[in-house]
């Protein structure tokens, strides 16, 4: 205790103003942890509907060949009793067409429509979704892409499961192949924290946002918004800018039964992941205002924990080592903030497939503030150049 007392708080008004922006960071922070990212736990959202209503899974695809091989075996196979598939084959050129006419009618549940052309008032991506949901048979959507893969064949049922009367959405989730590297290590935590995100923020009543590899919405409710309409031109957003829009606190759940998860297989160049960012960053800026406040938030609170932590770190001990009242205070502090952060996402990790490993997580959460800096100032450099989706 005589450290403490000996340490002179008030000598240094500027970093004591520091100490106490580091403790309202921090507050800001638990609070995320244990009152939102909490709410993924072992026993969140367990589905109970029986309710086996018709579904329409939709799968855009250019340029899909092999992925589409690999995929509609999988996807035929479902074990549900009334659904399609509809394959919207955008423009490719890699004998999609002439594999599809050869080879549909083998599978029962399948049946593609071919897009010839773009059209300037409406992206491609966009245009084809909405050929194809224009052009379903039944009211509820399930969207995919040929990139994933059903982890079992129960991805259907256990999607529908959590679509009662009063629900119009279901937020699914699709992680990343684990693959050997840094990169794909980065690329599936930081997967995982979006979706911890967006699925906790769901879980409250505040739903931002969905994946288009693993979605689920009415068609009705497409219909009733005018589909892509406010954004139609705006590359990417056919999936987070949809449910930004749509999405309420009573019309929107979450599926986590394992078995609906879809896994992706990700970028394995840094420079493919790069552009795939920059992509998905570029479209929260067309987000609610609520929304863009409350990421805004978390996101300055995690690089100001570390950024502060690591200055007051280097204040107290090179420059004035003998305060050492402040190292301690600032250590323990965000020690606490890191304990808490680790338990709480290592079950959410649990829950989610263990797509991180708990070892992790603490490291992962420093790489995750470097990378919010540096795609931060990106994104700030390149704010006028436009983003292409491929």
């Amino acid at each position: 205790m005589e450290l403490f007392y000996a340490t002179n708080w008030f000598s240094y008004p500027l970093v004591f103003g520091f100490l106490l922006l580091f403790g309202l960071v921090l507050l800001a922070q638990l609070y995320f942890i244990l009152f939102v990212f909490a709410k993924i736990t072992p026993k969140s959202v367990v589905a109970s509907s029986t309710l086996t209503p018709s579904v329409t899974v939709v799968v855009s695809a250019h340029n899909e060949l092999h992925n589409l091989q690999e995929l509609l075996p999988m996807l035929n196979e479902q074990d549900y009793p009334d659904f399609e598939v509809i394959i919207i084959d955008d423009r490719s050129t890699d004998g999609t067409l002439l594999w599809l006419e050869e080879n549909a009618s083998v599978f029962e549940k399948i049946r593609f429509i071919r897009v010839e052309k773009e059209y300037e008032h409406v992206t491609p991506k966009k245009y084809a979704l909405t050929t194809a949901i224009r052009s379903a048979k039944n009211d509820i959507i399930l969207l995919t892409d040929a990139d994933c893969r059903p982890t079992t064949d129960q991805w259907v049922k256990g999607m529908a499961a959590c679509l009662d009367n009063d629900k119009q959405i279901v937020l699914g989730f699709s992680p990343y192949q684990r693959l050997s590297g840094f990169l794909n290590r980065l690329i599936r935590f930081e997967t995982f924290f979006v979706a911890v995100q967006y699925l906790s923020f769901a879980l409250i009543g505040k739903p931002y946002m969905g994946v288009g590899r693993n979605l689920m919405y009415r068609k009705s409710l497409f219909l009733q918004n005018k589909g892509f309409y406010t954004h139609i031109r705006v590359t990417g957003g056919d999936d987070d800018l949809l449910i930004n829009e749509i999405a309420t606190s009573t019309n929107t759940a979450v599926c986590l039964d394992p078995d609906t998860f879809m896994v992706s297989w990700p970028k394995e160049t840094w420079a493919a992941w790069f552009r795939q960012k920059k992509r998905h960053l570029s479209i929260s800026k067309y987000y609610k205002a609520a929304n863009k406040r409350r990421l805004g938030v978390l996101t300055a609170t995690h690089i100001l924990t570390w950024s502060i932590f690591i200055g007051l770190m280097i204040w107290s001990a090179v420059i004035f080592p003998q305060q050492q009242g402040f190292l301690i205070v600032v250590a323990s502090l965000f020690v606490l903030r890191w304990v808490v952060q680790w338990v709480v996402l290592g079950i959410a990790s649990s829950r989610l497939g263990h797509i991180v490993g708990w070892g992790a997580i603490p490291f992962m959460d420093f790489i995750l503030f470097v990378y919010y800096i540096v795609m931060g100032l990106v994104m700030w450099f390149n704010r006028k150049k436009k983003v292409k989706w491929r």
